[in-house]
């Protein structure tokens, strides 16, 4: 069933991590309120705005960004769901990835690279040494 009107690879991906995490639609209460800002008559006139309450956790999102509330339903159950998997997991898949970046960076080199770099930078040394002035003795 496509109830957020888009295509339905992104509808089963909303869903497939819905039963990932446990998250029946059940769970969730909803609530349209008249956004604020740009958008002219219609954001004055219709109620666009999603807030969206995961009843078990007392998790809470306002979502507004487009002028479309059946697209504002679905940016908020992922941001819902990006709330829930951080409570549950402790931290999101994509902050997983950036510490490990982070950890790579950071590892220490292996004892043959270390010494590669050091020659390179002798080399690199004893250059620089060679541009150096001739001193010209004066009697």
């Amino acid at each position: 069933m496509n109830q957020f009107n888009v295509s339905s690879g992104k509808q089963q991906e909303l869903d497939k991590r819905m039963v990932q995490l446990g998250v029946k639609e059940s769970d969730m209460e909803e609530k349209f309120i008249r956004s604020s800002g740009p958008g002219g008559q219609n954001v004055n006139k219709t109620s666009t705005c999603v807030v969206l309450t995961h009843i078990p956790t007392g998790l809470s999102v306002k979502c507004q960004e487009t002028r479309s509330q059946v697209l504002n339903r679905l940016l908020a159950r992922r941001r819902i769901l990006d709330l829930i998997e951080k409570k549950q997991k402790g931290f999101v898949a994509a902050e997983r990835k950036r510490i490990e970046k982070i950890r790579r960076q950071k590892r220490r080199r292996s004892k043959r690279a270390k010494e590669k770099m050091l020659e390179a930078k002798h080399k690199q040394s004893d250059k620089k040494s060679l541009r150096s002035k001739v001193g010209i003795k004066e009697e």
